[in-house]
């Protein structure tokens, strides 16, 4: 059977970094493997920033989430058999940062997929820097990330003080205690991701799953949306400034991430912004749009902003 792992993480959280770093480990112990990129939305940007992964041990594919929840399951479930004809030895799903698990492993148990894959990892990016002040369909959905896996790893705990990493992990016990009943301890990992090593990697891919029961809160009164703005012509500083002013500015709306692609003097830029950070990267390839996600999503301000 092909091992499948499921890469969860809330919007902004590192789940992309993590895959490069997850699928090279993979590929240098001889696997074959496959990426399916499950994002929020029409444009999937991520995609972009893993080309560099695809080769002939590393195959790319993509499932729109710009549907309805029926259409987005029968479109997942189509791609999965696909892949699963394609020789594969592992193939590897990276969610939205708000996609629902259960969608996961209710698609898993359907026919043919249940003789083909069997759940090898699944894994939950959780960002020091996450806010700990989320709406409640917002801190349900992390809890339902939290509530599989089977092994929680943290981004970016070397940008925060010790204070403020033992209060992130602690809303987080704190979160899936809540929702779930799960009681976290030796699941989650907290390591430089430079610093992780094969053994680290050997002990992450065979982390398995947990089996986690809890109410199912997600609605559509808060439903989550995304806007795009494509031929921008601005720069990277320019960009930031935007940025910054939209995170603050409450008529916008609930304001995850800001992420997209900039070009400059023919050199294109990777755009990812939260309210607690921007980075800025130099890529090889891009695709001139900005995407903006939340809640509440206020078009007209934000168009003031952008056009």
């Amino acid at each position: 059977m092909i091992k499948i792992d499921l890469i969860t993480g809330f919007l902004g959280s590192g789940k992309t970094t993590f895959i490069k770093k997850y699928a090279e480990y993979l590929m240098n112990k001889g696997y074959r493997i496959g990426i399916l990129e499950n994002d929020f939305g029409a444009v999937n940007v991520d995609m972009l920033l893993l080309q560099q992964l695809r080769g002939d041990n590393c195959e790319l594919e993509t499932v729109a989430g710009s549907c309805d929840a029926d259409c987005h399951k029968r479109r997942f479930k189509t791609k999965l058999i696909a892949m699963g004809m394609s020789g594969y030895d592992r193939v590897i799903v990276e969610p939205s940062g708000i996609f629902d698990t259960d969608e996961f492993f209710d698609t898993l148990r359907e026919e043919p997929l249940d003789k083909w894959y069997e759940i090898g990892a699944v894994i939950t990016i959780a960002d020091a820097e996450l806010d700990m002040e989320l709406s409640g369909q917002s801190e349900y959905i992390f809890a339902s990330q939290l509530a599989n896996a089977g092994k929680i790893i943290v981004s970016k705990a070397q940008l925060v003080s010790e204070a403020q990493l033992e209060n992130m992990l602690s809303y987080m016990k704190a979160t899936a205690e809540k929702y779930c009943g799960r009681i976290l301890d030796k699941e989650i990992m907290v390591k430089a991701w430079d610093m992780l090593n094969e053994n680290d990697f050997n002990e992450i891919s065979c982390c398995g799953y947990v089996k986690a029961d809890f109410v199912k809160r997600f609605s559509d009164e808060n439903s989550y949306s995304s806007l795009y703005y494509m031929h921008n012509d601005i720069s990277t500083e320019t960009l930031k400034e935007i940025s910054e002013k939209i995170f603050i500015d409450p008529e916008c709306g609930n304001i995850f991430r800001i992420k997209g692609f900039v070009k400059e003097n023919d050199v294109w830029y990777e755009f990812n912004s939260t309210a607690n950070n921007t980075s800025v990267s130099q890529v090889k390839n891009g695709q001139d749009i900005i995407i903006v996600i939340g809640e509440k999503l206020n078009k007209p301000m934000i168009d003031k902003y952008f056009l």
